[in-house]
């Protein structure tokens, strides 16, 4: 689709790749909640790029693909469902931007939604958004450009408005022409009024004590009790013919079912939640760095029960990620991988390859984070920032966003600013005869599954970084996201509080972190510095330790375990590079490279090699007379000698320098 051989061994396509199934669940979110609740039939929907322009993004023209073919095929489906991508670019939001506008953009902002009718007319309600600050975001702010606050971010969500309404039209227009008739699939209701009835009857009381209790296994130990008794309870009323047989099918979802009427009740009637809180109150917080010894960095970020640890690892810039995919993007120097093992939440389960859900948890924190690292000239570092769920109740990605500050803040990685982030949830219902929306801060594990909106929300104290939406609702008005987004941001600066009282400054690298610095040589210098097959660089590698790549604009990274190490082949690649002309009196510590019948070419610098004459080398024997030069000195041996001559060709001769005379001048040292 885009002119290009797969770079795999085989050279085909493969298992999805990163990119596909990121993009698969962007389309998956707005489209799942549209088919109609009880089908059971399974349904595939298959996107395949035919053609792909160089510089245009398919990801928000493929869910209208998507609505669009589910539109005409016949299924029982509530779209169409529209998406769009808008950048904010000089203040203004640009629709279907392409790849080099994205790059002027400092907010990038993906919404699907559908059109609903309302008492004032047609409206869009909004299914999904997925948002982030660009790259580029944080010197364009510092140039003047617009923040992406909450009020310009709820600006976009309006502005999104007028462009999936022209396409939902579109799309209906298409279903006129070519839809199949709406198929009879059968629909299995997971329960009746009647089974529903008895089982509100039998658990509501117990329900509203049982969703009192703060502790998460203490609740799930109480609801699990009483789900069992509702069980026994609805089986001897099947048994003695009260109920119809497949009552005992249907206790499971109609016991759901009621435990989010007494939950969603509580909230929108007397505002408390689950474990007591009101709508906006975080759960206690807590921030501790340096938890891991021998690591680069790492950190511990609590919100509650949940609980993740951040661990940061710093190396070359030749080990950023190579991307082989559709996208422009060839190389990314910052990774941020999401683990969430079963014992986090108290279960067993496999244990492997990260899934999908994990797969799109860690490309949202790193999402949140890339705005706020250093320029790559200015921290030449690949970086890896690895999340572990050691404890999930609610948020672990955002718990993520934390953690991560704080370890890479513990690494010595000089963010720009620190970057925190929330989880806000959703409860709705029909309140004397109106809808009411109530928005939940901090939302726990029970609140999200038994709620309508998982709303996540990062950012520095001055602008949002990222955001993900996803809901279970036909649609959210724009209205009750931007009162989540003002909640959100209070409760952002909350966490920004704890973090910088655990750590407020980049602290020093550890010992263990390698060092990597960068020199800047003439272009014309680069096959200089290589030598013939590399031989140049490959004996500066040798010789120092250390690991030098360069780029095409003259940039060279110089990475080894120390610092030392790095100095002294920096202080060799300047040697060749930017040289220092050499005066006479000046003093090196230089290697015996090749020897003569008339004396021995001694090596001062990478490229700078003096001659120290036979006559010179008597010096070295005590002044006696010296047949074979092969007597006193051999190749690679260290001898300490002053420049007496610079010839009209620059060509050197050399003195050694004997014991009593080295405070005379200075000493350059090749090492």
């Amino acid at each position: 689709a885009a002119g290009k051989i797969p770079g795999s061994f085989f050279r085909r396509e493969g298992r999805p790749s990163t990119e596909a199934i990121l993009v698969c669940r962007l389309i998956d979110r707005p489209l799942r909640p549209s088919f109609v609740d009880g089908l059971r039939n399974e349904v595939q929907i298959v996107i395949t790029v035919l053609s792909i322009a160089p510089g245009e993004f398919y990801d928000a023209l493929a869910i209208n693909a998507a609505s669009a073919s589910t539109q005409i095929s016949g299924l029982p489906f509530s779209g169409p469902i529209a998406g769009v991508r808008l950048a904010l670019i000089d203040g203004q939001w640009v629709a279907f931007p392409t790849v080099d506008q994205l790059k002027l953009a400092v907010f990038d902002l993906v919404v699907a939604g559908r059109v609903v009718k309302t008492a004032k007319g047609d409206d869009v309600a909004i299914m999904m958004v997925e948002a982030e600050a660009t790259e580029g975001s944080w010197d364009l702010i510092q140039a003047g450009a617009v923040k992406p606050n909450e009020k310009i971010v709820t600006e976009g969500l309006e502005a999104s408005k007028p462009f999936i309404t022209a396409l939902v039209k579109a799309q209906e227009e298409l279903a006129r022409q070519a839809a199949k008739e709406v198929q009879d699939y059968p629909v299995f209701l997971p329960y009746t009024d009647e089974v529903y009835a008895a089982v509100d009857a039998l658990a509501h009381a117990e329900l509203e004590r049982v969703y009192q209790i703060a502790d998460k296994i203490e609740r799930q130990n109480a609801d699990d009790a009483l789900k069992a008794t509702v069980k026994d309870a609805i089986a001897a009323k099947v048994e003695a013919g009260e109920l119809p047989a497949e009552a005992n099918a249907q206790v499971s979802a109609a016991y759901k079912s009621a435990t989010k009427k007494v939950v969603r009740g509580r909230v929108l009637t007397e505002g408390i939640r689950i474990d007591g809180r009101d709508k906006t109150t975080i759960r206690p917080l807590d921030a501790e760095i340096h938890v891991i010894p021998r690591v680069h960095g790492s950190a511990i970020f609590q919100r509650g029960e949940t609980q993740i640890l951040g661990v940061t690892t710093l190396n070359m810039l030749k080990m950023e990620q190579q991307i082989d995919s559709l996208s422009p993007v060839t190389s990314k120097r910052y990774m941020h991988h999401y683990n969430f093992p079963p014992y986090s939440t108290g279960e067993t389960g496999r244990v492997g390859t990260p899934k999908r859900r994990e797969i799109g948890h860690g490309f949202l924190a790193e999402r949140a984070l890339v705005p706020v690292l250093p320029a790559r000239d200015e921290f030449p570092y690949a970086i890896r920032q690895v999340s572990e769920a050691l404890g999930s109740n609610g948020s672990t990605s955002m718990g993520s966003v934390c953690a991560s500050t704080l370890s890479l803040l513990a690494a010595g990685v000089p963010l720009r600013a620190p970057v925190a982030g929330i989880a806000m949830g959703l409860v709705s219902d029909e309140v004397n005869g109106e809808t009411r929306y109530a928005a939940l801060t901090d939302i726990l594990g029970a609140e999200d599954a038994l709620g309508d909106m998982d709303f996540k929300v990062a950012g520095t104290s001055e602008f949002i970084t990222a955001i993900q939406l996803d809901t279970k609702l036909d649609g959210i008005p724009a209205s009750v996201l931007a009162g989540a987004l003002d909640q959100a941001k209070e409760a952002r600066t909350q966490i920004l509080q704890v973090i910088n009282n655990a750590i407020s400054e980049p602290d020093e690298m550890a010992a263990t972190a390698p060092r990597v610095i960068s020199v800047q040589i003439p272009v014309d210098k680069i096959g200089e510095l290589i030598g013939p097959k590399g031989k140049t660089i490959n004996a500066i590698q040798d010789e120092t330790g250390a690991d030098i790549s360069i780029e095409e604009d003259g940039t060279v990274y110089i990475g080894a375990v120390d610092g030392p190490s790095a100095e002294a082949a920096r202080a060799q690649v300047n040697a060749i590079a930017n040289p220092q002309n050499p005066e006479i009196g000046e003093q090196f510590l230089g290697t015996v490279v090749k020897l003569a019948t008339f004396g021995a070419f001694v090596s001062l610098l990478p490229g700078k090699d003096g001659l120290l004459h036979i006559s010179e080398v008597r010096k070295l024997a005590g002044g006696k007379r010296v047949e074979n030069v092969e007597d006193v000195l051999s190749v690679g041996q260290k001898v300490l000698v002053k420049i007496t001559k610079i010839d009209d060709r620059g060509k050197l001769s050399l003195e050694p320098v004997l014991e009593g005379d080295e405070s005379s001048s200075t000493v350059a040292d090749d090492e």
